[in-house]
């Protein structure tokens, strides 16, 4: 059967997933391969094929525009009116018949952290002890001298603790946890670091007990605690309306809370789960999400079932070969044979610095001499470009590059992060070096996370490795790699090593 969704059909692969009849199934879907399309696809065929309600039908997206983008394309394409929620949206749902409540300023976490370091520890003789013993200073005056001239280092401890109780509360990790990774840090072997442990996991618990009781006690809650309590409203009195079919998107993203949430409505409901993404562009691990949930599916569900999308409409074939190799070379992710009709032989362009204004500005005259004036400029951080603008001839507005001598080229920063989901017709790749702060980035988690990390980091620079595939895809023809001289970034090594036949060098 052959379906169309607006102006395109769906191909063979897109087809099967809009037709399958699993109770649970994990559509993997490549970079560039229709994810949207499909799940268009799915919810007209539900409606207009199965006779399915559209509001038995719920779709979760990750951020308030992906969800309004995801609900304008549904009214646009297949003209229905569907609730598209967030994890946090549909949880406010769930409580607002059962609760009253203020919703926590995001930012409540790091001021009440920075009050901690600023004046409670102060009034704490044992909190004080201990912050003095984790810099190895010896009195209080030391610590307001220190606090002076390295602001940095209590702004990096800060930082830390706030990454920790995240983490902590993301994982659905309760009051007594602290306890049992206490117990554990026991069992290293290094009395030194034992200690600074004990100092981190104490200092967490006596924050995130002050954090939790300024919540209690100004009826507020936090977007984890949210879904937490959701869920609970859920287990007690069922889901607030008749579900069949539950959709997610970039569901590579998800958090041990927002899947707990998603589980209790599947029991209570009965409802069938279509959970849709691409481990390949899990990149949010410092957020809380949780890539198991992914990787594990059919363990989670029994009778679960997996279907590929595995042609990409983007990237040519060689593109997409070399960056699907790059990224599979953790063995971890999941087998993908990427596939597609578009050919270009040199997909990857490579122009190595001489002088970084001057290159940066011959390669976008570069591009739109020979490839058009659209071009989208990916940084590992936000100020990457910063060393490239020369400002007698480009000016920055938001995230507008502005080429002043020719403003019909149209230029775009973004790090590499914000750029997943969108795509270019040419990408310049910024920032590739070999430093800490690079790309990859080489800034190494503090040890004490692994006590919140469910998820555990076996390959080498894993998640940054997902990041170059997700910086790579942005593409329709070619990706360019501004590579300084010296010290050059070890993913673009490997490329050079491995995929010199599709790389072209340019002066």
């Amino acid at each position: 059967m052959s379906f169309k969704v607006g102006k395109y059909f769906l191909d063979e692969e897109q087809s099967k997933i809009v037709t399958d009849e699993s109770q649970h199934l994990l559509v993997v879907a490549g970079a560039g391969s229709g994810k949207t399309l499909t799940i268009l696809g799915k919810i007209k065929y539900l409606v207009e094929e199965k006779r399915i309600d559209p509001k038995e039908i719920i779709c979760i997206s990750f951020t308030t525009a992906a969800s309004q983008d995801l609900k304008r394309k549904i009214e646009e394409d297949i003209g229905l009116n569907l609730n598209v929620y967030t994890f946090h949206k549909l949880a406010l749902e769930i409580l607002k018949k059962e609760f009253y409540f203020e919703i926590a300023d995001t930012s409540l976490l790091d001021d009440i952290i920075r009050e901690f370091f600023r004046e409670d520890i102060y009034r704490s003789k044992k909190n004080l002890e201990m912050l003095l013993k984790y810099f190895n200073l010896k009195n209080k005056k030391d610590y307001k001298s220190f606090y002076e001239y390295h602001q940095d280092d209590v702004i990096s401890l800060e930082r830390l603790i706030s990454t920790f109780i995240h983490l902590f509360k993301s994982s659905n990790y309760q009051l007594e946890d602290f306890i049992k990774f206490l117990d554990r840090a026991k069992l290293t072997f290094n009395l030194k670091k034992y200690k600074r442990e004990k100092i981190l996991l104490t200092l967490s618990l006596n924050i995130y007990r002050k954090y939790m009781d300024y919540l209690k006690n100004n009826n507020e809650i936090d977007f984890d605690d949210m879904l937490i309590e959701a869920k609970k409203t859920v287990d007690k009195l069922g889901f607030f309306h008749k579900t069949k079919y539950i959709i997610i998107d970039e569901y590579q993203d998800t958090s041990i809370v927002r899947f707990e949430l998603v589980r209790s409505i599947l029991e209570k409901t009965g409802s069938s789960l279509i959970a849709v993404g691409d481990d390949f562009q899990s990149i949010y691990r410092f957020t809380g999400c949780d890539l198991t949930l992914f990787l594990d599916f059919r363990k989670i569900f029994k009778e679960g079932k997996i279907l590929k999308i595995q042609n990409t409409y983007r990237n040519s074939k060689e593109l997409i070969s070399v960056a699907g190799d790059f990224v599979m070379k953790n063995k971890s992710q999941m087998r993908k044979k990427l596939k597609s009709n578009k050919t270009l032989q040199k997909p990857i362009i490579i122009k190595y610095i001489e002088n970084a204004k001057r290159d940066f500005r011959l390669l976008v005259l570069h591009i739109y001499k020979n490839f058009g004036n659209e071009i989208l400029v990916l940084g590992r951080n936000n100020k990457d470009y910063i060393p490239f603008i020369d400002s007698n001839y480009f000016e920055i507005k938001n995230e507008e590059i502005i080429y002043k001598e020719n403003r019909s080229i149209k230029i775009k920063y973004l790090t590499a992060h914000r750029s997943k989901g969108l795509e270019s017709e040419n990408v310049i790749l910024l920032n590739l070096k070999d430093d800490t702060l690079g790309f990859p980035n080489q800034m190494k988690d503090d040890a004490i996370l692994r006590f919140v990390s469910r998820e555990s980091q076996k390959f080498p620079f894993d998640e940054e490795r997902r990041l170059f595939y997700v910086a790579l895809t942005r593409t329709k023809n070619i990706v360019f790699l501004l590579v300084p001289q010296k010290n050059k970034s070890l993913f673009v090594t490997e490329l050079e090593e491995n995929y010199k036949n599709k790389i072209e060098y340019i002066k």
